[in-house]
């Protein structure tokens, strides 16, 4: 892993040689702590919403499968799943996104762990090179 790659991807400025100071770890460590409390919270809003969400839909499918079972027409438990997923199909397409958004932050909460795992390394390799 080169050292622009490592200063872009910890968000340092290391264009020119610049080097990494104890001071800039330390504001990159506090940048990341807000990043990962904002992504917390994020968290929190997506998965409310996306259980929220999936308890309408999981309430509608049954109704709609309830509905369909009580017909003049003899339904196949495949057909009263299909006619209830269409009934459904706005409720449907809006979990699946928010089971994307949830899936999504949490990559980045993963990423943000990772940032701050490396940057902190760097801090004690920082601090161990300044006591020699």
């Amino acid at each position: 892993m080169g050292r622009n790659f490592l200063c872009s991807y910890l968000g340092f400025d290391c264009v020119g040689g610049l080097m990494i100071t104890p001071a800039k770890v330390e504001a990159r460590l506090v940048e990341l702590s807000k990043e990962i409390d904002e992504c917390h919270k994020d968290l929190i809003k997506a998965e409310s919403d996306y259980h929220v969400t999936k308890a309408a839909y999981e309430i509608a499918m049954a109704k709609s499968r309830l509905k369909n079972a009580h017909g003049d027409l003899k339904m196949t438990i495949a057909m009263r799943e299909d006619q209830a997923l269409f009934d459904n199909e706005a409720l449907h397409l809006n979990i699946a996104g928010l089971e994307a958004q949830v899936k999504a932050i949490r990559a980045n909460a993963a990423r943000l762990k990772t940032q701050v795992d490396i940057t902190r390394s760097i801090s004690s390799s920082l601090k161990a090179s300044m006591d020699l």
